[in-house]
């Protein structure tokens, strides 16, 4: 497909983000298109993402992807993939611009549904997200769930992968107690890092109350310590998050068990759109009263992969927060 680089849309955490325009004129309705972009020598987790992408394509919770193509521009060879657009922003949007910058229940178990379809599906292909949290859930015009940003997906590790790699990967407020301690990153990861997402949804802050990495780290790997669960949630969602926050992986619920809680699976008529009905005006949200408040640190929430065996020394706490999605990586 012929496109043009159109405006800039913002920037993924491996690669700049602008609309992609059809070149040519087609008798095809052609679908809203974005492309995200990096550089050649810097395209290896793009490179990744997209291949990923085509094995997940026929899952609708997860954003298409329409293809790739190399460009010369200002100078510099550019790997790009085309990608759906999400009109509808992000999570981290929706929660920005809403109400006391919190979602209703109603709304919670909605966009749950859909991220736990999606997950369901990519943990049946044997991929691991690795980085799942407000600003990868896109929306798309009806409010309808799309997984993005694949740039750290992984194949489900073998025995044997673990003995050869140790990686830390992700944005430290989502990662499992497994990963922190050890490295380990299976599908179980995912759905600790989706409680993390179902608690902001509720509360409008973080599900751990740190603005330093050391001790937030230490909460997860070492100390007994569990998310909060929120107070304002129903009975039927503070079990669902008990189920999501269970500490050893093996027996954390999995996408396909936690699709038949209560919490979620009385919700008849949804399937990956959130429809607001005329008893559902109540809790639709108003503007934003006021800016979102975060610490500094957790206001980039960035992606990063760190080869560790253990916590992190001080020397490594500089690489959990590097911008730009920066990735270490050695074999052991």
């Amino acid at each position: 497909m012929d496109w043009v680089r159109g405006e800039a849309v913002g920037q993924g955490s491996f690669g700049k983000v602008s609309f992609a325009i059809p070149q040519k004129e087609s008798t095809q309705i052609l679908p809203l298109m974005v492309v995200k972009s990096s550089g050649v020598s810097q395209s290896a987790t793009l490179i990744n993402e997209k291949k990923i992408l085509d094995e997940l394509k026929s899952c609708p919770e997860i954003i298409r992807c329409f293809g790739d193509s190399y460009s010369f521009e200002n100078g510099e060879k550019l790997y790009n993939v085309l990608l759906e657009y999400a009109s509808g922003g992000s999570l981290s949007d929706k929660l920005k611009n809403s109400k006391n910058q919190r979602l209703s229940e109603f709304e919670v178990k909605a966009y749950t549904k859909g991220m736990l379809r999606g997950l369901e599906y990519i943990h049946e292909i044997c991929y691991v997200h690795c980085d799942i949290k407000l600003q990868n859930i896109l929306l798309g015009q009806d409010g309808e769930v799309k997984i993005a940003d694949f740039g750290l997906a992984k194949r489900v590790a073998t025995k044997k992968d673990d003995n050869l790699r140790c990686e830390l990967r992700g944005t430290p407020l989502y990662m499992s107690p497994e990963m922190v301690t050890g490295g380990e990153q299976g599908t179980a990861a995912d759905i600790w890092a989706l409680g993390c997402v179902v608690a902001e949804m509720v509360t409008g802050v973080p599900a751990w109350k740190f603005s330093d990495v050391t001790q937030l780290l230490m909460a997860i790997g070492v100390k007994n310590q569990l998310p909060q669960i929120p107070e304002k949630l129903s009975e039927e969602g503070k079990d669902f998050l008990e189920k999501c926050f269970v500490k050893d992986p093996s027996k954390r619920w999995t996408a396909e068990m936690l699709l038949n809680h209560p919490f979620v699976a009385a919700d008849h008529d949804y399937y990956g759109t959130v429809t607001f009905n005329e008893k559902n005006k109540s809790e639709i949200p108003s503007s934003p009263k006021c800016p979102f408040d975060f610490p500094d640190w957790v206001s980039d929430q960035l992606s990063v992969t760190s080869s560790i065996t253990c916590l992190p020394s001080s020397d490594n706490q500089e690489k959990l927060n590097l911008s730009g999605g920066s990735r270490y990586s050695s074999t052991a």
